[in-house]
């Protein structure tokens, strides 16, 4: 098996959570969610595990920050176009996301935007061809 990467997300509202991750191209995976956590699939080697407060404060005593108001990681997913990142952020504002809360990217070789889900946690949506990207200078 290859490696996988599995991000854990605390969320205040498990089902609300699940109902956006879905609504963004997740599909949840029954075998790993219970009404603690929900494991959302975003390919076979990207998984979201999305946990309530209670079972995240299982695996840190950390205190959980408010997304909305500090930043500790962005993620970012690609996609294959240009109009599928967009397609990506409009269907995560339908699902009470917030679009674009950092910069777009709009270059000839790369387009990225981002959104923010209901907990705040900041995704980037991106669409790059490296072939056309300018060479690097040292």
């Amino acid at each position: 098996m290859g490696k996988l990467i599995f991000v854990n997300l605390p969320v205040t509202d498990l089902k609300r959570s699940i109902t956006f991750y879905e609504a963004v191209g997740a599909t949840n995976n029954p075998q790993f969610t219970d009404d603690t956590a929900a494991c959302m699939v975003f390919s076979e080697t990207i998984h979201v595990m999305l946990l309530t407060h209670d079972k995240w404060r299982q695996f840190t005593a950390r205190p959980i920050v408010d997304a909305h108001a500090s930043a500790q990681v962005m993620l970012c997913l690609s996609e294959n176009s240009r109009d599928a990142v967009s397609a990506v952020i409009d269907k995560a504002v339908k699902a009470g996301g917030k679009a674009d809360p950092t910069p777009v990217q709009a270059f000839d070789f790369m387009y990225g935007r981002s959104f923010e889900d209901p907990d705040g946690h900041i995704w980037e949506v991106m669409w790059m061809n490296p072939a056309a990207a300018p060479p690097h200078s040292a």
